[in-house]
């Protein structure tokens, strides 16, 4: 039986975000039946296409044979500063509620076809300079067991049968959210600058081209294991923060130290901040994908046209 998946029903979690809701029309236009678990159903048919099915609990899918599973879902690490109340929410919405998804269909004895499971490049911790693709190992900080024990919970599906993708992500840009919205409004203001030296590796991709990378992993039967979601273009936070000054035709004037943000952000600015990640994108052009937006200043382009 094949494992590639051109048609059918697809269950998204983390559906109304700012991958889950373009994601949704996205592969809507490619005719996908989808369905997207969320929260707060009511407020999520009020963001989606109407052609989306909007549920709240997972036992109002047991009659749906699903042919794939993309789990986006999860707290965002970088909305507030870190306690050990957050990161146990952390948890819970990826590993916790991973495994309830497995636990589900198991249940009902349905499993999916794939399963295509977020992770996040933080997977590898600081790698300083060198070079990181999925062959590389797990670091050691909060973020980088997160992450690992997140891959864990999905790794119980492939147990059974399912074709699984661990999409370990970069920063994902546009302007209308992630890490970009958050880095506009002082930028535009010529109030930008790069974050301590600016040496660390910034990995990143262009929204459009993660949904492409997307539908490409739903569709290739032989994509499975880890996949660096990361254009191919490696560059540091100060390269990143000078073309996005260029790009706003404004200047970068105001750095931050390391010290300030670790007073401000505490653990998180190690570990989210100023933790360097080369990454390369060496499965998925293995594969045979290609980027639009294989580097930054290409992306920025687009990001800013208007």
């Amino acid at each position: 039986m094949s494992d590639s998946v051109k048609s059918g029903n697809i269950l998204i979690t983390g559906g109304t975000g700012f991958i889950g809701r373009h994601l949704c029309d996205y592969l809507i236009a490619q005719g996908y039946q989808l369905w997207v678990l969320s929260r707060n159903p009511v407020a999520g048919r009020n963001l989606l296409n109407e052609e989306v099915n909007v549920v709240g609990r997972l036992d109002e899918l047991e009659a749906i044979d699903f042919t794939a599973v993309i789990n986006l879902a999860g707290e965002s690490l970088a909305a507030a500063r870190w306690s050990d109340k957050s990161k146990q929410e952390f948890r819970a919405s990826r590993v916790d509620f991973t495994q309830r998804l497995f636990d589900f269909f198991v249940s009902v004895d349905r499993l999916p076809k794939v399963l295509l499971n977020a992770s996040a490049v933080g997977f590898y911790g600081n790698c300083g300079d060198r070079l990181v693709d999925e062959r590389d190992g797990a670091g050691s900080d909060f973020a980088a067991q997160l992450c690992c024990d997140w891959e864990a919970a999905a790794l119980r599906f492939e147990a059974k049968g399912v074709r699984v993708c661990r999409m370990r992500f970069g920063i994902v840009l546009e302007q209308d959210g992630g890490a970009l919205k958050q880095m506009l409004p002082a930028f535009r203001l010529g109030l930008g600058g790069r974050m301590g030296t600016g040496q660390h590796y910034m990995p990143w991709i262009h929204r459009r081209d993660l949904l492409r990378l997307i539908l490409f992993l739903l569709q290739q039967e032989q994509a499975r294991g880890a996949i660096n979601a990361v254009s191919p273009e490696s560059v540091t936070n100060l390269q990143f923060t000078r073309l996005l000054a260029q790009s706003l035709h404004r200047p970068a004037l105001l750095p931050m130290p390391e010290p300030v943000l670790r007073l401000l952000f505490g653990e998180m600015a190690d570990a989210l901040l100023l933790s360097s990640q080369r990454v390369v994108p060496a499965a998925a052009q293995a594969l045979g994908f290609t980027f639009e937006y294989p580097n930054l200043q290409q992306a920025f382009a687009a990001i800013f046209k208007n």
